[in-house]
């Protein structure tokens, strides 16, 4: 068997979008482990051990937030990449930033910048770098866009200033 690229947990309550994300990333060789809400997603994590996590924002039970911020406040999955797949609000950026979201895509998703992405922070990861929002002018380009509800669909990872993007 062919090696994965890596293992990502894909937690959003809606089935379509879990497997439109889980064929595209299978498609570039990632095993996909699938979760419905955050609550699911605390369950499974552990058994899992994801390279990467993708969550929706607005879920049952647990929301991708409160959820990144429970992943970031456990020491055996504070290390772990986040991204946020979801649409997008100037408060959801901003409380991403807060518990330590590594990167956002916006839905509707390119599927290639969604691969680019995982890609991104698997290897940012691997190298123990870490991502974290940047408000400084990309960031606040893309808050003015989604304050203007005209998002592009590309992948917004935010890196502090003094780190090069990969």
């Amino acid at each position: 068997m062919a090696a994965t690229s890596g293992r990502v947990l894909v937690v959003d309550d809606s089935e379509v979008i879990r497997q439109l994300i889980r064929v595209n990333l299978e498609l570039e060789g990632f095993e996909v482990v699938t979760a419905a809400d955050g609550a699911e997603c605390l369950e499974v994590v552990g058994r899992v051990a994801p390279d990467v996590v993708t969550l929706d924002v607005v879920m049952p039970r647990l929301d991708g937030l409160r959820t990144a911020a429970r992943l970031r406040a456990a020491r055996e999955t504070a290390h772990l990449p986040i991204a946020i797949v979801s649409a997008c609000t100037p408060a959801d950026l901003e409380r991403g930033e807060s518990v330590g979201v590594d990167g956002y895509l916006a839905k509707p998703f390119d599927p290639a910048e969604l691969v680019a992405l995982v890609r991104r922070l698997r290897a940012a990861a691997a190298g123990r770098r870490r991502f974290a929002y940047d408000f400084g002018g990309q960031a606040r380009a893309l808050a003015q866009t989604c304050r203007d509800s005209a998002l592009s669909e590309q992948a917004q990872e935010l890196v502090r200033p003094e780190e090069p993007h990969p």
